[in-house]
């Protein structure tokens, strides 16, 4: 063989094994890239679910205001108790016709405790609680656990850029079987979210807006829900004295639950 065709083989020889060895790396590289995306989109909403609550125990005033087109407006009042991720007990304080009773939520989990009734009832996340306010609105402040997020895309919003991601749920008794969330890129602060049943019909859409400074932090103290089928349907969820305390675990449990002071 002349030295011509020597190299001329051993050029070929070259490219075929580089075309190899890049069509076995390439599943490695999807995943590696796929892997990078997943992370960063997990860090996002624990870091946007900082931003919304604090992620110690803590103590906050709700407020809950539901109005519907030619009907009087409805005002409720909860002092909620938080105990890290799974552990939530919602007080009514207002009005006096609720007052005294008690959601008791432990994992996902959620029993009613009520005045006049000797055991609890279990109910769902998933059931209203006070016009479109659904229990797991207010049980239930971090998405982080409860979903899978994906990244969708980014988009431009009065001159902030946003992740746009999709939230599918890990289990069929958390509050909504998909989310689609908003949050900006630079603070991780959430802008707004679309609710949707597990059916995937949209329930209703939310905004995340007055921001304040609360428990040390800058976070949304207004939730707007707005419903896609009723126009001027709206309910809104208002935050304040919010305060990091330590909370015994033995508060947490249905023996405690009509021992707690109204």
């Amino acid at each position: 063989m002349s030295d011509k065709n020597k190299i001329m083989t051993s050029k070929k020889i070259f490219v075929i094994l580089f075309v190899s060895t890049v069509l076995l790396l390439l599943p490695s590289l999807a995943t590696d890239s796929f892997a990078a995306k997943q992370s960063l989109a997990v860090k996002i909403i624990k870091e946007a679910d900082k931003v919304r609550s604090p992620q110690l125990d803590y103590i906050v005033d709700i407020t809950v205001t539901s109005i519907r087109p030619r009907r009087k407006k409805r005002v409720a009042r909860y002092e909620v108790l938080v105990k890290g991720q799974k552990k939530t007990i919602i007080k009514t304080t207002a009005p006096a016709i609720d007052r005294g009773t008690t959601l008791l939520m432990l994992g996902r989990n959620l029993w009613a405790f009520m005045p006049d009734l000797s055991k609890p009832i279990r109910i769902s996340l998933q059931q209203r609680l006070i016009g479109d306010v659904a229990n797991g609105d207010i049980a239930r402040a971090n998405f982080s656990g409860d979903y899978t997020p994906k990244i969708l895309r980014t988009e431009q919003i009065k001159g902030q850029s946003y992740y746009v991601l999709e939230l599918i749920a890990n289990d069929d008794r958390v509050t909504y079987g998909k989310v689609v969330y908003w949050v900006n890129k630079k603070n991780y602060r959430p802008l707004k979210a679309e609710f949707y049943a597990i059916s995937g019909r949209l329930l209703k859409s939310c905004s995340y807006e007055d921001y304040k400074k609360l428990a040390g932090r800058v976070r949304p103290t207004s939730l707007i829900l707005t419903n896609p089928l009723t126009k001027g349907r709206v309910s809104i969820i208002r935050y304040k004295k919010m305060r990091i305390e330590k909370l015994p675990s033995k508060y947490f449990t249905k023996n405690y639950m009509k021992r707690l002071k109204y």
